[in-house]
């Protein structure tokens, strides 16, 4: 069965180059009405430009397609809010939202002002809150709603030079732990994807001799399949990349337990260091309740 999006809204922020564009065409070549949201400023998030979004709208609009261009930053909780409501106001639903705008303000920490960093955390983190705050009663009241995040290799594993974005992409993992369980019972589900692709943001960064074979293109298709009504799972982190799809978890080892009612010491920690941090039969939780109650087993014995 083909996976199709007709009669479907899907919102795309950073829509207008990258990852956001290819999202954004595949949606619409898939029956969806997309509202392509794009600020038009440079990888740094300085300056402003309606050339970006206008762009990929006319693309969509060229091959069939219909779409509505937005350019509010969605690190203004005005302009998300605005977003949506343009989206209501053309299409009058929003089912689908890909929270993919980004910049990049890279620099060692000890050099890095504070205002770059609260920028990056801005746009990548809170970018994600507003918007997914202003669609989020739209999809309630519907009963019906797929979020994605973009969270990236930086943030769930570390990079030298990005203690910003790092930053950010792993606390949009830590939004998502908590918004699926709030969206259970609405049937909204909330996934992140992890990818890899040549962007612009990006190819400083990666090989040039890998860029070719790390289209966006490559990506969109996991975005796709958890914004379907296919997808029943919530609360997933999606590597995608170069034709590789593959699932992050965060893990726990089994651990060790000393008597709690009797003295523990730090050199008692460190006989058992190497057994704590065996990740030999490691386990993932699906929510914080379940990780606590692995510190119960036993308190009673």
């Amino acid at each position: 069965m083909d996976i199709r999006f007709d009669g479907r809204v899907a919102v795309v922020t950073g829509a207008g180059s990258g990852l956001g564009r290819s999202h954004a065409l595949f949606f619409a070549s898939r029956g969806a009405k997309v509202a392509v949201n794009d600020l038009g400023g440079g990888v740094d998030g300085s300056g402003q430009s309606s050339k970006a979004a206008d762009l990929v709208v006319q693309e969509i609009k060229a091959a069939g397609g219909q779409a509505i261009a937005n350019y509010d930053s969605v690190a203004d909780a005005k302009g998300a809010q605005n977003l949506i409501d343009r989206t209501l106001q053309a299409f009058g639903q929003v089912d689908i939202l890909v929270n993919n705008a980004g910049i990049l303000r890279d620099k060692t920490f000890a050099k890095m002002a504070l205002a770059d960093f609260e920028k990056v955390v801005a746009v990548h983190f809170l970018g994600s809150v507003y918007v997914t705050k202003a669609a989020w009663p739209v999809m309630q009241e519907r009963l019906y709603g797929r979020v994605v995040m973009t969270t990236s290799a930086a943030g769930l594993y570390g990079n030298f030079g990005q203690t910003n974005y790092g930053a950010a992409k792993l606390a949009v993992v830590g939004f998502m732990n908590a918004l699926k369980l709030e969206g259970q019972k609405f049937n909204i589900l909330v996934n992140t994807i992890a990818p890899v692709a040549a962007t612009r943001m990006t190819e400083g960064l990666l090989p040039p001799q890998a860029l070719d074979r790390l289209k966006p293109d490559l990506v969109t298709p996991a975005v796709a399949y958890l914004c379907s009504e296919q997808c029943r799972d919530s609360g997933q982190v999606i590597d995608a990349g170069g034709g590789y799809y593959a699932r992050t978890q965060l893990m726990e080892s089994p651990g060790i337990r000393f008597d709690p009612s009797q003295p523990v010491t730090p050199e008692m920690l460190a006989a058992q260091w190497s057994r704590i941090t065996d990740m030999s039969g490691a386990r993932g939780f699906a929510a914080a309740n379940e990780e606590v109650m692995q510190v119960f087993q036993g308190l009673g014995k």
